[in-house]
């Protein structure tokens, strides 16, 4: 675990050594990571943002093409939001269809009213947020989120997260400022990331107390 964080905090310095060490193969690693991080639900803390983010400097810099690079991590955002909606959408059923004390078959159900109504928009905008994006496809498929809905939205959220931050990293992820704070930057994203889910945790927790007493 110490070696992921220190891998997520300074990804400038492990991205340079990568291209370093690996060449062309480097697009198959960083399609790699955004492919884990956005299909496998195990895997939410991967740097998906910052990574973007540096490889784009890194286009610009010359260490990489930026327009392959685009291309192949919209593909491996595409795919992992694919499997995990698929693996969600098979899991579901078997989950919700059985009696359990842990789960409520109402949930399932006003969970795809629910992705029915807004599920476009959640997808897109769960791309730019760390941790929600790896959760938010695995939901619409438990939901049973109409297919090619659910692949409209999840190619126009790719494209649009994968290109934004490439760009915005491209233009000015070599600026002096934002380097020498990049750490800090990376923080802040993760804690706005996680500050929602730690708040509604807690908010569960006191109303849970509250209605037991």
């Amino acid at each position: 675990m110490p070696e992921i964080l220190n891998m997520i905090l300074n990804i400038d310095q492990h991205l340079g050594m990568w291209v370093q060490m690996y060449g062309a193969w480097i697009y198959v690693i960083l399609s790699a990571i955004v492919f884990g991080e956005t299909g496998l639900i195990v895997l939410p803390f991967l740097p998906g943002d910052s990574l973007l983010f540096i490889a784009g400097a890194f286009g610009a810099n010359g260490m990489l093409d930026p327009v392959l690079l685009a291309m192949v991590l919209i593909v491996a955002a595409i795919t992992g939001n694919t499997v995990n909606y698929y693996v969600g959408r098979y899991i579901g059923p078997k989950v919700f269809t059985t009696e359990s004390r842990f789960l409520d078959r109402k949930a399932l159900i006003k969970t795809h009213a629910f992705y029915e109504k807004h599920g476009g928009k959640t997808l897109v905008m769960s791309r730019f947020l760390p941790i929600f994006r790896t959760f938010a496809p695995f939901v619409a498929g438990v939901a049973r989120m109409n297919p090619l809905r659910f692949q409209l939205y999840n190619v126009s959220g790719a494209v649009l997260w994968v290109g934004s931050l490439i760009t915005l990293g491209y233009f000015f992820g070599n600026v002096p400022i934002i380097k020498e704070h990049l750490n800090t930057i990376v923080l802040i994203g993760i804690s706005a990331a996680a500050v929602p889910v730690v708040v509604g945790g807690l908010w569960k927790l006191l109303v849970k107390r509250k209605v037991q007493h």
